[in-house]
């Protein structure tokens, strides 16, 4: 199973740290060119520095994620820079706590634009592109593939963040609807739901809860938490020619963590 992306460009948003970052970095390393995209532009010009090469692999498109404008923005500098986008991931997130029970939507609102809509609408987007790529190349069995990163929240629901799971559960739903649309355009759609990865959210959680990381690892039966590079390769999986029989699957990465019940086990 080769690895390689040599030749391919892919669109990573939420490329500014945590997990978009590793997988950017990931793609880049395997021969991609790659548009990092954030809304914080400070964020890509302390990654990419000196790294941004006009004739390079590399580019930086800085605009909020969850508007339509920026989105069409960032395929055009896409397109204007490599000609053509092979890959999107996803990994734009935002996650805000909300009260179960308070009536005012408007961090549900928030969390389903930033976190579901905005996934959906820049893949929507970049398959119209792939689409019309594709009726170039008709011969070929796969014109484009999509990664839509979530997590463990939109299958087991956290109360104080109630919103965003719900968010989540919709991506994963959105995730399966696009990938049977785009099937028959040989568009692959699949995402990865992880928990017990080093993210941006969860390295705040850690220094702002000294005990969060005993608990975070005594939840996971592997024992411990795993580098956003480990979620960054199975990104690279489904977005690659190794999953190329592979759509509509939600990948659980979280070392086992969705795995006990609490209740057999203290019965056990």
């Amino acid at each position: 199973m080769s690895l390689s992306l040599q030749g391919k460009t892919a669109i990573v948003t939420g490329a500014g740290r945590g997990i978009g970052r590793a997988v950017a970095r990931n793609f880049v390393e395997r021969g991609a060119n790659v548009m990092f995209a954030d809304s914080d532009e400070a964020l890509l010009e302390a990654e990419l520095g000196a790294n941004l090469d006009s004739d390079g692999p590399v580019r930086a498109f800085a605009g909020d994620m969850s508007e339509k404008l920026a989105m069409a923005n960032l395929l055009s500098a896409t397109l204007d820079a490599f000609d053509r986008v092979d890959m999107l991931v996803n990994a734009h997130r935002l996650v805000r706590a909300s009260d179960p029970l308070d009536t005012d939507v408007d961090t549900l609102d928030e969390m389903m634009r930033q976190n579901m809509m905005s996934a959906l609408r820049m893949s929507q987007i970049v398959a119209r592109r792939m689409i019309k790529q594709g009726e170039a190349t008709p011969d070929e069995d796969e014109i484009g593939s999509i990664v839509n990163v979530s997590t463990l929240a939109g299958s087991r629901p956290i109360p104080d963040l109630l919103g965003y799971s719900i968010a989540c559960a919709a991506l994963e739903q959105a995730t399966r609807g696009l990938a049977l649309t785009l099937a028959p355009h040989r568009i692959r759609v699949n995402g990865v739901s992880f928990s017990s990865v080093m993210s941006h959210e969860l390295k705040q959680a850690l220094r702002e809860e000294t005990e969060l990381r005993d608990r975070v690892i005594a939840g996971t039966p592997m024992g411990r938490i795993a580098a956003a590079d480990e979620l960054a390769d199975t990104v690279l999986y489904l977005a690659g020619s190794g999953a190329s029989f592979v759509t509509g699957q939600i990948l659980t990465v979280d070392g086992g963590r969705s795995l006990p019940d609490p209740v057999t086990s203290r019965m056990l």
